[in-house]
């Protein structure tokens, strides 16, 4: 019973996770790109000069899509760089944003979805089996 509960909590875990950082970080990702294209002029030419401020959202999104293939891997990684951007874009300068801080805390806390459903699947496939 405790190995079925544990397979269908990593799941959960595992599709909150997936799902809800790839909206996020779309949608920031988005964000990133287009809201400093109209001081570079607009139009196409303002996406590309202002494409390095989406750089860091897009590597963040390739190491979900990491994570969406190596939980363990991916899940770390994400949580290491919400920790960097946690304190790159709050605790660095005089500056405290609560929304910055509030995303970066969801970053830390999905990744740790990801491990954690790793963890919980490890555990239920060494589960032994009992018999009938």
């Amino acid at each position: 019973m405790e190995k079925e509960s544990n397979l269908l909590l990593a799941k959960y875990l595992r599709g909150i996770a997936r799902y809800t950082l790839l909206v996020v970080l779309v949608l920031v990702f988005i964000f990133a790109l287009l809201s400093g294209s109209g001081d570079y002029g607009g139009g196409l030419k303002g996406i590309l000069y202002n494409s390095p401020n989406a750089l860091p959202w897009f590597i963040l999104l390739i190491v979900l899509f990491v994570a969406w293939k190596w939980e363990l891997v991916g899940g770390i990684l994400i949580t290491l760089i919400g920790m960097a951007a946690m304190y790159f874009f709050n605790f660095r300068g005089p500056n405290f944003f609560w929304f910055t801080f509030f995303l970066c805390l969801g970053i830390i806390i999905f990744g740790s979805f990801f491990i954690i459903s790793w963890y919980l699947d490890r555990k239920a496939k060494n589960y032994p089996e009992v018999a009938d």
